[in-house]
């Protein structure tokens, strides 16, 4: 993929998540991806998605910064949420809360295969 198609595969996955169209997901996720370190694949990916959305029911993606060089993206996203209960091991209970997250994704047969990613937890902490 080229750096323009890659940037709008990106932003279309992003449109994705922020839809909650599960059915899609596979367009944009590999089959046998990786978080973390931890093979997921789609099913346990899109688990962990959904999971995400039960804690924080009002959760969007909003790209702040985004850099390509195929095959891989570098991401910093910007969440404004109110997680209902405990949030990262943090009481957070339906206050509402701002942080990024620093996300390195690797692409395979245009697809997301390996996603490393970094929640800034000191920021949630200070505002608590």
């Amino acid at each position: 993929m080229t750096k323009t198609e890659l940037e709008a595969r990106y932003t279309d996955y992003i449109a994705c998540l922020n839809r909650q169209d599960w059915t899609s997901l596979g367009r944009y996720v590999h089959d046998d991806v990786w978080h973390n370190g931890r093979p997921l694949g789609l099913s346990g990916y899109r688990a962990m998605l959904e999971k995400d959305l039960e804690q924080i029911p009002d959760l969007r993606f909003h790209i702040e910064r985004l850099l390509v060089d195929p095959p891989r993206v570098a991401c910093r996203l910007r969440f404004d949420v109110t997680p209902k209960a405990v949030f990262m091991g943090l009481p957070v209970n339906g206050r509402r809360v701002s942080f990024r997250e620093h996300a390195f994704y690797e692409f395979r047969d245009g697809r997301i295969f390996d996603v490393r990613s970094v929640i800034d937890k000191a920021a949630i902490e200070a505002q608590l």
